[in-house]
């Protein structure tokens, strides 16, 4: 079942010029840095309340963000939403018919097992899928 919208990802070519220009936006500053080896991407974290803000900049040219940004530039690049359990959202959401990006669940940023639907099936969105790692979880 979705519970909430767990964040907003945004592409960006330089994530300390970001980091610079969401802390004046938001008068906060990032609450966590991390990288994603696997995907190729350093994350930033801001928080206003119940919403989190994710920055997401390639740490290499073939990484999905480059990708991303060589064709459409800075912006918006999804929408995430926390899930009790992703396994059976999965389940029920190709079931239904949306392409997922992959097969299982995989480690993501912020301490979160995640899993993307292809856009062309969420009315050009990309949709994350996330769970919070707990011991059981893994």
């Amino acid at each position: 079942m979705f519970t909430n919208v767990e964040h907003i990802g945004i592409a960006v070519r330089d994530l300390a010029t970001s980091n610079d220009l969401f802390s004046l936006l938001l008068n906060s500053q990032p609450y966590k840095a991390e990288e994603v080896a696997s995907e190729g991407v350093m994350t930033s974290f801001f928080q206003v309340n119940q919403t989190k803000i994710e920055l997401l900049a390639a740490t290499r040219p073939d990484s999905p963000i480059a990708t991303y940004l060589e064709k459409r530039g800075e912006g918006i690049h999804h929408l995430a939403f926390e899930v009790d359990d992703i396994r059976a959202e999965m389940e029920r959401l190709k079931a239904a018919g949306f392409t997922l990006l992959n097969d299982v669940p995989k480690r993501g940023a912020d301490n979160k097992l995640v899993c993307f639907l292809h856009p062309k099936t969420a009315n050009g969105v990309l949709v994350e899928l996330c769970q919070t790692i707990k011991q059981e979880t893994l």
